[in-house]
């Protein structure tokens, strides 16, 4: 037996709860001994329940976690990539394999796809079953509890690529929660400059940011985004993320930008969107989503946090036991940290 996080009921909450070990990996599988998982805004969502999610309700109870870095237990049969005692991540999400998309080495968009710790058992427990061909191998030397950034820090570079950010772009970036914080910090990484990171009433998330080297900081409770845009920039920016959820930050960033920019939705919305298409049109902005990561996103911020690993670790605030996970929710949902990992007790 071991402890999992699960969520089973459609009700508020979650349960600290012992199950069953998984079974022996199938042929194309390896097993994964937990040695620290994230808490993720995907599960505070399902944590409290939110309009969005209601694709799980057919698969509880589920294990949540799908950030998260372990080491190889046990390899299937037909599983030649990795070996036991390997150190790995792994890409949460599993698609068909034979669909239009998957042929295409999309597997992001194959409209079959399920995620690791959403659909399928995942990461807040002492082991986990997934697909060989969804890991990937540590460089030497990252710290596993390191590692499980790497999910987090996949999703932002994929925004940014989505967005089209280069060298000399002037990026806006509105949530300082761990995806902005993580968009404003590889944004820098990759020559964009300036980048604002912007919140509201989010004081300690944006002085971590500070403290991690993202240079333009402002909470909105404290200046009007309007006025940090022209203090910093001097002009109308290249390029928004927008990583909170809220639906006027998307407005808030659409006045931001500039003519035949690019606003990039990164956020998971429960609420819908009136937009003036019209002007936006004749201004030529460019509205575009960015969900998930991509296969080429993931060696990139392997490498990252391989050369900037003492950094960004200051993105961890809290490492609890597994047993404690609700109090971990807790402070997630209070904005009192920035990334909690989860340990179970064999890490």
């Amino acid at each position: 037996m071991m402890l999992a996080l699960r969520k089973t009921s459609t009700a508020f909450g979650l349960d600290v709860v012992e199950v069953d070990e998984p079974g022996p990996p199938a042929a194309h599988e390896v097993q994964i001994e937990i040695a620290a998982t994230g808490i993720c805004g995907s599960d505070l969502h399902v944590y409290e329940s939110t309009p969005g999610y209601e694709f799980m309700h057919d698969r509880l109870p589920v294990t949540l976690g799908h950030e998260f870095a372990g080491t190889v237990a046990a390899a299937g049969s037909a599983t030649t990539s990795f070996r036991v005692g390997d150190r790995v991540t792994a890409w949460p999400t599993t698609a068909c394999g034979d669909c239009f998309h998957c042929r295409a080495e999309r597997p992001q968009d194959c409209q079959a796809r399920e995620v690791i710790g959403l659909h399928i058992d995942g990461g807040f427990a002492a082991r986990v079953n997934v697909p060989a061909g969804n890991c990937y191998r540590l460089p030497e030397g990252l710290d596993l509890d390191l590692a499980a950034l790497s999910e987090p820090l996949s999703i932002a570079e994929n925004a940014l690529d989505v967005g089209e950010c280069a060298a000399g772009d002037a990026v806006v970036v509105l949530g300082p929660g761990p995806i902005g914080v993580a968009l404003a910090w590889l944004a820098q990484h990759r020559g964009c400059a300036p980048v604002l990171l912007a919140g509201l009433h989010d004081s300690g998330r944006l002085a971590l940011a500070r403290r991690m080297g993202v240079e333009h900081c402002v909470d909105l409770a404290d200046e009007p985004l309007a006025d940090a845009v022209e203090r910093v920039f001097g002009r109308p920016v290249d390029r928004v993320i927008e990583a909170t959820g809220v639906v006027d930050s998307v407005h808030q960033g659409l006045a931001a930008l500039r003519s035949s920019g690019i606003l990039v939705v990164a956020g998971i919305h429960s609420q819908p969107i009136e937009i003036p298409l019209t002007q936006l049109v004749r201004d030529k902005k460019q509205l575009r989503a960015a969900h998930d990561t991509k296969a080429a996103a993931w060696p990139r911020v392997l490498a990252v946090l391989a050369e900037h690993g003492e950094r960004l670790s200051e993105m961890i605030t809290d490492r609890l036991p597994l047993a404690d996970a609700i109090d971990g929710f807790e402070r997630a949902r209070n904005r009192d940290a920035m990334k909690i990992l989860l340990k179970p007790e064999t890490a």
